[in-house]
């Protein structure tokens, strides 16, 4: 089978390798890491990548250039793949479905309109012929039924767990990928990290960020032992600090104590609050308050990110509380997606 897949996101691209490995004689083409070797890559991710909204603007042209190439090469493909990146994904979808009305489109990891833009959901139903979410609640948001919950993909990928009681003295230290939050975090956590000169501190950092940048970026690097892979630290820490993103909910599904600190821009922040009415940053309590129940971690952000509330956090996070609560998350995800998914991709086409 002929594949087209749109996958931008590093993490697009680790839930496809895991999706691959229950699928076979399949032949990519489009849109995702050239490290793949299911297939040539009409463009890899790297050439996507874009850094803040003036780059945006500068590559739009170019980006509409990108989705009628893909429209091209779909005539050639048994069925469609679109992975998360809504902003290119959803209208991808809409010149895919009008091109070829009869091609097979699955979307997977779908988009947050339970957070913003609710009005995505409309088009989502009218371009796509699966909707797979990773949220068992997400499947309420669309009434046609396409949606599905197929699971979550971290828990087809994470293979490792805290052992708090091994880890004794050792604090992991994550503050992201982008540089406005690493700039923002980075001086409050070397701050933290003189607070406990005893512990073993983690500092991760991504694996695409170069010496360089790494030198430019995380002012203070020298004071941690870097490590460049998230979950090997999480493993190896008894509590984290964690900016935000999919870390708090792989932390969380390792049962890795934690506590969220997010600074962001005043209006994005006024925006997200006030306007779009978000109540949780951290994807374990979002998950948990649409399950009804409490939140797993604290959430410190903007003005209340400073270094005395970061250390009393190491002192009083109840330990105990935290890991029956991410057990109940786990159960509440219940299962890995990669099979199902692969299953759906492929069932129908060999009917």
């Amino acid at each position: 089978m002929k594949l087209l897949v749109s996958a931008l996101e590093p993490s697009s691209n680790l839930h496809l390798r895991e999706l691959l490995k229950h699928m076979d004689g399949i032949v990519l083409t489009g849109i995702f890491d050239k490290r793949i070797e299911e297939g040539e890559p009409l463009y890899d991710i790297s050439e996507m990548a874009i850094m803040g909204v003036v780059d945006a603007i500068k590559k739009l042209r170019w980006f509409f250039k990108v989705a009628d190439e893909m429209v091209t090469l779909a005539k050639e493909a048994d069925k469609v793949l679109l992975m998360d990146s809504s902003g290119f994904n959803l209208p991808l979808a809409k010149k895919l479905k009008e091109a070829y009305p009869d091609k097979e489109i699955t979307y997977y990891i779908l988009p947050q309109v339970w957070a913003s833009r609710p009005k995505r959901v409309e088009k989502l139903e009218r371009y796509c012929d699966n909707l797979l979410g990773i949220l068992p609640f997400e499947t309420d948001y669309y009434p046609s039924g396409k949606a599905q919950y197929v699971g979550h993909p971290l828990l087809d990928e994470i293979t490792l767990s805290c052992r708090p009681e091994q880890n004794k003295g050792c604090i992991a230290f994550l503050p992201g990928s982008r540089k406005s939050e690493i700039e923002r975090l980075m001086p409050i956590f070397l701050e933290v990290r003189k607070r406990f000169p005893d512990i073993r501190p983690l500092l991760v950092i991504p694996p695409h960020f170069t010496r360089n940048q790494i030198a430019r970026l995380y002012i203070g690097n020298r004071n941690f032992e870097i490590v460049r892979n998230t979950q090997e630290a999480l493993e190896r820490a008894e509590f984290a600090y964690i900016c935000s993103g999919t870390a708090t909910l792989e932390a969380a599904l390792m049962g890795t104590p934690f506590t969220l600190a997010y600074i962001a821009k005043k209006l994005d922040y006024f925006i997200g609050t006030k306007i779009l009415g978000i109540q949780e940053v951290g994807l374990a309590n979002i998950i948990l308050r649409h399950k009804g129940d409490t939140p797993l971690h604290n959430e410190l952000l903007q003005e209340n990110v400073t270094v005395d509330n970061l250390v009393a956090e190491y002192y009083n996070t109840d330990r105990e509380k935290f890991a029956a609560k991410a057990k109940e998350l786990r159960d509440y995800l219940g299962h890995g997606s990669s099979e199902n998914v692969a299953k759906i991709l492929m069932e129908k086409n060999d009917e």
